[in-house]
């Protein structure tokens, strides 16, 4: 079929039904409508973010609709990432539908319906896992999340008259608490088996030469048709726009683009909590068909080139009161917007995130990938601090920051918070339900029990000062730039120590046990979801660094080979014996000593995990380090 009738927004076709729309015989005149739409696939979330996904032919469905909404489709424990509960003697799932959130329609634009002559379509119905009568999978975490805070956050308002007082409702009755969030998609795309070439684009990115800038060609026919398809799938996009990273195309021989390698981010508007990540899950793949139909591939990793700017996927986070007249109030905003920064419960919640921030991270960053890109310099947060501005009627954005207050001083109702540590594969259900079970906990033992000037004392606290709250030994609140006010051990003074492994950052749930019960209120997460992901982190990490990182690091030592001839000079020579030396302490055993690579691997064997982390650490330095090296001297090479 020829590409450019592909990811046409055909207005013939059925995009989405609402969750209002979810009644059965409705359901059955709209699908007998659209005899397009050959199949139905379940989607239920691992503790990954693995969505599942199958091809049901529609009329099994239709044939019996009572019975497959109540009772879903099996699996079993090897199809998800449910490590330690779906086990193999134990291994059946339920992938139960869920009518509670809006469905879409995934066309296949390759595969046309000979009848209508219309794309195949396959209605995605976000879906529940299962096991023993429990629900287990990230959906169901983040609904439980959501109802713990609409309901405590509303009974905290209603029995304080001092937190209605300054939202400004002090005779109005709520009738609910809406929960708001949006996520931003950075990604990099690029045309098949082009290298990257580090030094162009880390010039290209210092210069900024890119960002913002026009797209071209194929990259902008992709990003224009990934945009008229969100339109009609009801997502609401805002824009899409060149990222910092790229470089300009070239145009080959026969008049096409070629070395095609550029960052872009496609954003959207925000929606309630839950719709929000099955949005962004579908999205994704929406991105990936479009711009692979134009013969780009598409990463969405977080850090997909050294050197370089990797992906963030910033996830904003805001709160809503409807008000029984109807009226919309913002909890984070107190009345007197341009004299306050934020009202109590604006404060309360982003202290929760901060205190508690070393549980929430395992969820943020769980890769090796991720942990590449939280690195200084590339605007991507390494510190557990905020940002609020110098005044309230001029407040900042300050972007070194880990999560920072966005206001607009004219328009109230958008005040949020922005989480800048996420990444594309971050899994966004839990993301979003471990930060609002720590709001929650911030504003349960804050909001109404203090005055705001206390609340924001707190906030501003110095290290040593006494605390209410937060940890006397911290600071949380800065308004410089801190990868460049601050030294790295003034950092980690001040702020404290980021996780340099994957290792590091998952022991957290061991290392902080009173800040995991701040998870587990309410029954959201438990000991047993918890042990699970972890325990599938550390699986992932070992097998990757095992399988790839040290695999790609020993082709990295042997393509370090010398180059230099009989011109050479004494910095050649001592340039290659200092890269030698690396090449053998990372990969070369001797009768005496085993190497960086032969150490991590012996470690991995005896499950000594904190060992491994320690060597990697010593292998990502001196690789660095090899890397840097092998540059500066095959450039003083004739």
């Amino acid at each position: 079929m020829p590409s450019e009738i592909k990811f046409l927004p055909l207005d013939n076709l059925l995009y989405v039904i609402k969750k209002e729309n979810h009644d059965f015989e409705y359901l059955k005149t709209l699908l007998s409508n659209h005899p397009e739409i050959k199949f139905v696939s379940l989607v239920g979330m691992d503790l990954k973010g693995n969505g599942t996904d199958e091809r049901i032919p529609i009329q099994s469905m239709l044939d019996d609709m009572e019975s497959f909404f109540s009772l879903g489709i099996q699996t079993d424990g090897s199809s998800v990432v449910l490590h330690n509960i779906a086990t193999l003697n134990d291994a059946k799932v339920i992938i139960l539908p869920d009518l509670k959130v809006n469905w879409h329609v995934d066309y296949n634009f390759g595969h046309l319906d000979h009848i209508t002559g219309l794309p195949i379509g396959t209605l995605r119905i976000p879906a529940f896992l299962i096991h023993n009568n429990k629900m287990v999978c990230s959906r169901s975490i983040l609904k439980k999340a959501v109802k713990r805070f609409k309901n405590n956050c509303l009974e905290i308002i209603e029995n304080s008259e001092s937190l209605k007082d300054e939202l400004g409702i002090k005779d109005k009755k709520i009738k609910t608490i809406h929960m708001t969030s949006a996520t931003e998609l950075e990604f990099w795309v690029q045309t098949p088996e082009d290298k990257a070439d580090e030094e162009k684009l880390s010039t290209s990115q210092t210069l900024k030469e890119q960002y913002w800038k026009r797209t071209e060609g194929t990259v902008r026919t992709a990003m224009e048709k990934t945009i008229l398809m969100m339109e009609k799938y009801g997502f609401e996009p805002e824009m899409g726009h060149k990222e910092v990273g790229g470089v300009r195309p070239q145009i080959n021989v026969s008049g096409k683009q070629s070395h095609i390698m550029e960052q872009l981010e496609i954003d959207w508007k925000y929606t309630n909590t839950l719709q929000c990540a099955d949005n962004e899950h579908f999205i994704r793949h929406l991105v990936l068909d479009v711009f692979n139909s134009h013969g780009l591939e598409v990463t969405f990793a977080a850090k997909p080139i050294e050197g370089v700017a990797g992906s963030g996927e910033h996830t904003h986070l805001g709160i809503m009161a409807e008000l029984e007249d109807g009226t919309k109030v913002n909890l984070f905003a107190h009345k007197n917007f341009k004299e306050e920064y934020m009202s109590s419960i604006g404060f309360s919640s982003l202290m929760g995130i901060l205190k508690n921030y070393e549980v929430i991270n395992p969820f943020v960053t769980s890769t090796n990938d991720a942990l590449n890109r939280l690195k200084p310099g590339f605007e991507a947060p390494v510190c557990i601090v905020s940002s609020l501005g110098h005044s309230p009627e001029f407040p900042s954005r300050n972007r070194s920051i880990l999560v920072g207050l966005i206001k607009d001083i004219e328009t109230p109702l958008s005040t949020r918070f922005e989480l800048r540590a996420p990444n594309p594969n971050s899994n966004t259900y839990l993301v979003l339900a471990s930060c609002y079970q720590c709001m929650l906990d911030g504003i349960s033992k804050l909001a109404g029990k203090y005055s705001l000037k206390q609340l924001e004392s707190e906030f501003s606290k110095k290290v040593g000062d006494e605390s209410i709250y937060l940890e006397k030994n911290r600071e949380y609140r800065s308004e410089f730039d801190v990868f460049e006010h601050y030294t790295e051990s003034e950092r980690s003074e001040l702020f404290g120590k980021p996780p340099a492994t994957v290792y590091e950052n998952v022991i957290a749930f061991d290392s902080y046990p009173e800040k995991v019960e701040t998870l587990i209120e309410g029954e959201v997460f438990t000991k047993a979801i918890i042990d699970s992901y972890k325990t599938s982190t550390i699986d992932m990490w070992i097998n990757e660094l095992r399988g790839r990182i040290i695999e790609d690091n020993m082709n990295l030592v042997r393509n370090c080979a010398k180059v230099h001839d009989d011109e050479i000079s004494d910095l050649d020579i001592v340039n290659w014996n200092r890269i030698n030396t690396l090449r053998w302490e990372l990969m070369k055993d001797s009768v005496d000593k085993k190497s960086i690579f032969t150490n991590i691997r012996s470690q991995i064997l005896l499950n000594d995990l904190n060992e491994v982390s320690n060597l990697q650490k010593i292998m990502s330095d001196k690789v660095k380090l090899l890397k840097e090296l092998y540059l500066a001297y095959k450039k003083n090479i004739f």
